[in-house]
Order: structure tokens, then C-alpha cells, then sequence
């Protein structure tokens, strides 16, 4: 076979998942209102895509004052727990696993998302940065709005930020997830404070990278503590600097991080790979460096083709890939990989957050049989 190691089953931390192929966190901004409540379509979204062994769903508030974007589902209320349920009941029966993306967007939102003044490590605000809101547009479409000046997280605030995610994680297990993960990437709150330029904080929160890991730290060993290690990963973005979030110091500050996920041994680490066309690639060293220092599964994503995937599988510089946009047109991306069919194509980029309706959702073609 081509690719052999990308449909080889995988034991992830005693969970047997039938490829390496990955269904990676997409927004989608399907979830009903008011409630930011999971709902049918997405459970039929959800299902449709359980070719993949795993599926990582879209990032998911802890709370509403971790939402940063219209119409995001959240995991901090009965209902939303009820939503999820239908999900993770129609990914089960098509004999695939899905992990709870946890999210916290800091300060990444504005008073038009969810009413409230935005909370970071400290009072600074995101530069050329953006959130979307839905005016009621014919076509469904987001108004991107600017990002609002966030404050200061108090130490009460740090507190009850790591018990929702905490929450958030015994929540996913009741509505039926094999996991969780915790969004540590892409310029989010967990992101905010690992980064010097986001994070001038003077107490044990900020300063060193080992006092800028420590928020990151506490919450996922509260959280393994709460579900279990082995139901536990966390996802970082050492190369992604949009948003505001360039920092010097960043390749030090997470390969401390991983050494010290590493020591709470949990399920996976999951990279977060810069994904358009002319980005930056991560250098083979940074993957060999974290592959001595976690020990357990490491996931790799950011718009990689089967070629690229077989080899990093191959050199054993990862064990699992995330495909993003290749599943969200293609639900049944493997079997057209293995058979080298050509893929469906994003039809229409107005439907790729809002709308609410199936369109640009759940109407893209399987295969056809006869």
C-alpha cells in the first residue's frame, strides 16, 4: 500500500484507532442560539467525517467569557452538554473516537461576541486582530469586528479560569468524549501567557518562561487529574505568530512546557503547524528535540499532503496527522486517498462560518457508488 503507516491502526493511550488520519479542529459556527448549543446538524457533520480514526472537534468555550466568536458551541451548560451527547453518539457508531477541543480565547473577543470586556495576563490589546459577529447578512455571512482592550487577569480570575477548564473537561466525559484537549495555541488566553509579548505579568504567572508556562501547567494537571491523564492532551503552536503573538522566546518557553507535559505523562501533544502556502515549516531539528522530550503521542497538523504525512509517520517524527480543510470537503478523505480520487473543493467561503444551514456544511459528496 502507498501509504502504508497512515492507515495502520494506532493504540492511542489503550484507545485503538482505525487509521492515522486525524479530522483536526475546524470553527464552524453552527451551533443553535440563543444557548450556544450543540445541535443535530452538527451531529450529522460530525458523523459523516468519522472516517477518520480520531476526530478533534472545534474549539469549545469553557465559558462565555472564554468565547470569542458568534455562535460557537460551549461545554459549561446542561444543554450544551445534551448537544454533544448527539455528536459523540454519531461518531461512536461509525466506529471512530472524537476528542473535546477546550477553549479559552482570553483576550481574542469583544463586548459585541458575549457582552463582557475581555480577560488576558495582561492589559494588553491584540494588534490587527479580529473576531466576527453575525449581523444578519442575505448570505449568512460574518462582519469581522476588532478585538477589544482587554484587562488584567486578577489572581481570582487565573482561579476560576483553570476550575472551567477543569469543568469543562468532566462535562466532555458526561456527554460522551474519548478526551479532551486543551487549546494552548494560536494566540488564545493558554498562548497569551506563554509568549513575553503578551505576557508582562511580575508574579509567579509571568516574567521567566518556567513562571509563563505555570498557567498552562496547573490546568493540565488539574484536568488529568479530574479525567485522567490518558484522556488528556494539549495542543501548541510554536510557529504561529498571528494575532499579535511574535515572540523571541517562544521555542525555549514550549519545549519547557513539553518537558514538563511530559512529566504528567499525558495522552498526546498535538503541534499546530502554520497551514497557507508560502508559511514557515518546522524545522526537523525543533521535531526530533520534542520527540526526545514528550514520550507519548505526538500529532502534527497544518495542511499536510499524504506524502508529507507517510514520511513524518515513516521517520517517526509523528504518530498521528491532522487534516483540516481536506475533511471539511472531503468527509470521506481517506478512502479517496487510497484510492487517488480527486477531492471536492471548498464551494463557497460564505458558508465556512456562518449561515447555520447545510450548506457548505453537510452537502459535500461522498464517492459515488453503484
Amino acid at each position: 500500500m502507498k501509504y502504508q503507516k497512515l492507515f495502520e491502526e494506532y493504540n492511542l493511550s489503550g484507545q485503538i484507532l482505525k487509521n492515522r488520519f486525524l479530522m483536526a479542529p475546524m470553527t464552524r459556527s453552527r451551533a443553535s442560539q440563543p444557548g450556544d448549543i450543540p445541535n443535530t446538524l452538527m451531529a450529522e457533520y460530525y458523523g459523516q467525517r468519522s472516517t477518520a480514526g480520531i476526530i478533534i472537534t472545534e474549539a469549545t468555550q469553557v465559558s462565555l467569557q472564554g468565547k470569542g466568536y458568534a455562535n460557537t458551541p460551549g461545554i459549561y451548560s446542561p444543554q450544551q452538554i445534551e448537544g454533544w451527547k448527539l455528536i459523540t453518539d454519531a461518531v461512536h457508531k461509525k466506529g471512530s473516537k472524537i476528542i473535546l477541543q477546550l477553549w479559552h480565547v482570553g483576550r481574542v473577543s469583544s463586548f459585541k461576541v458575549n457582552g463582557l470586556q475581555p480577560i488576558a495576563p495582561s492589559a494588553l490589546m491584540a494588534k490587527d486582530t479580529s473576531v466576527y459577529v453575525f449581523d444578519g447578512a442575505p448570505n449568512g455571512d460574518a462582519t469581522f469586528v476588532p478585538v477589544d482592550e482587554p484587562r488584567e487577569m486578577s489572581k481570582t480570575d487565573i482561579e476560576n479560569v483553570i476550575k472551567e477548564f477543569v469543568q469543562g473537561a468532566k462535562n466532555a466525559i458526561t456527554a460522551g468524549f474519548d478526551g479532551i484537549e486543551i487549546h494552548g495555541a494560536n494566540g488564545y488566553l493558554i498562548d497569551q501567557f506563554l509568549r513575553s509579548n503578551s505576557n508582562k505579568r511580575s508574579d509567579e504567572y509571568g516574567g521567566t518562561p518556567k513562571n509563563r508556562i505555570r498557567f498552562l501547567i496547573e490546568i493540565a494537571k488539574k484536568v488529568a487529574q479530574a479525567i485522567g491523564k490518558e484522556k488528556t492532551g494539549i495542543r501548541l503552536s510554536p510557529f504561529i505568530s498571528f494575532k499579535d503573538m511574535s515572540d523571541p522566546e517562544i521555542l525555549q518557553t514550549i519545549m519547557l512546557a513539553a518537558a514538563e507535559v511530559n512529566k504528567l505523562d499525558l495522552a498526546y501533544i498535538h503541534l499546530c503547524e502554520a497551514d497557507w502556502d508560502d508559511a514557515p515549516s518546522i524545522p526537523i531539528d525543533f521535531r526530533i528535540q520534542l520527540r526526545k522530550t514528550f514520550k507519548n503521542t505526538i500529532i502534527a497538523t497544518g495542511n499536510k499532503t499524504p506524502e508529507e504525512a507517510e514520511q513524518l509517520l515513516q521517520e517517526d517524527l509523528a504518530d498521528l496527522i491532522g487534516f483540516g480543510r481536506k475533511f471539511l470537503t472531503n468527509p470521506d478523505y481517506p478512502a479517496k486517498v487510497k484510492q487517488n480520487l480527486r477531492l471536492n473543493e471548498i464551494s463557497d467561503n460564505h458558508t465556512l462560518f456562518g449561515g447555520g444551514t447545510a450548506r457548505g456544511y453537510t452537502d459535500y459528496p461522498f464517492i459515488q457508488t453503484t
